[in-house]
């Protein structure tokens, strides 16, 4: 009985996620439009990758999202959780509104910072209420501000998630280290950094792991707000490989593209893991 319940979830598994996962390392080493039957090119998709000007803009566009998406929502999250950590009137309310927008559609948050971003919208209109006339303008047009415009409405989203969970790890932090820390003369400082931070090493891994998974498959805002543009300035690893597949109906680069996004996906995860790992063993 133990090995039925074992073995049928890993069938489900291997049924929805193995094999098109192998299917799609398959087809990166082909060129298929979907249609007819796939043709044999070996690395070829990958070779053309590094030819490829919008990769490269995509892949500074993703570099530039993942750190500035993963670092303000990291830090904002962790900082967030430790402002509403102690139980005191009101806090309640601050912690529902903060993760409100998280259980709202991203296409819903786009089309909403969509309209924000209008030329006669609320961004422009409190510009100039403040009499910033001079920075008004179409943000979501303008290719030196595009990336950052639609950035804002997913950091915007992800800040209560990870707050959450910050508050679930500062929350299973046992008070006794605190109170030890006290009477040995720690500040806040020094308790944050030598009792906090070590006792949310697990925490942080979850948060990495949802911050880099996130980043780069980070799809629905941008394609909704920018599409990738103008001239490819918001453009992503994500809303290429889904343009070049069902637009240019290149499945096989797409595919390759999809390869690209797994590899740095996982290198970046084991590369923490394994070095949190020999920092706990040491």
């Amino acid at each position: 009985m133990l090995l039925v319940f074992v073995l049928v979830p890993l069938a489900v598994e291997a049924f929805w996620v193995f094999w098109p996962a192998l299917q799609g390392f398959y087809l990166a080493l082909t060129d298929w439009d979907g249609v007819s039957a796939p043709r044999w090119v070996g690395l070829g998709n990958f070779a053309e990758l590094f030819g490829d000007p919008i990769f490269r803009t995509s892949v500074l566009n993703t570099a530039i999202w993942l750190v500035l998406f993963g670092g303000v929502s990291a830090a904002g999250g962790l900082g967030l959780a430790l402002l509403l950590l102690r139980e005191r009137r009101g806090v309640g309310f601050y912690r529902a509104a903060l993760f409100t927008p998280v259980v709202f559609s991203l296409v819903a948050t786009a089309l909403m910072w969509q309209v924000i971003y209008q030329p006669d919208g609320l961004a422009n209109r409190l510009l100039g209420a403040l009499g910033l006339t001079g920075w008004q303008h179409a943000w979501l047009a303008n290719s030196s501000t595009a990336l950052y415009a639609v950035l804002l409405p997913a950091l915007w989203r992800q800040l209560g998630y990870v707050m959450v969970l910050y508050l679930a790890g500062l929350n299973g932090i046992d008070p006794v280290l605190y109170e030890a820390a006290t009477l040995d003369g720690a500040n806040r400082v020094q308790q944050f950094r030598n009792v906090t931070w070590p006792q949310l090493r697990s925490v942080n891994a979850v948060v990495l792991s949802v911050i880099v998974i996130d980043s780069l498959r980070s799809f629905d805002v941008v394609w909704a707000m920018t599409k990738g543009g103008p001239y490819h300035s918001s453009e992503l690893l994500s809303t290429y490989m889904y343009a070049t597949a069902f637009q240019s109906l290149r499945l096989g680069y797409a595919s390759a593209l999809a390869v690209v996004i797994f590899v740095l996906a996982f290198g970046v995860i084991v590369t923490y893991l394994v070095r949190a790992f020999r920092e706990e063993a040491s």
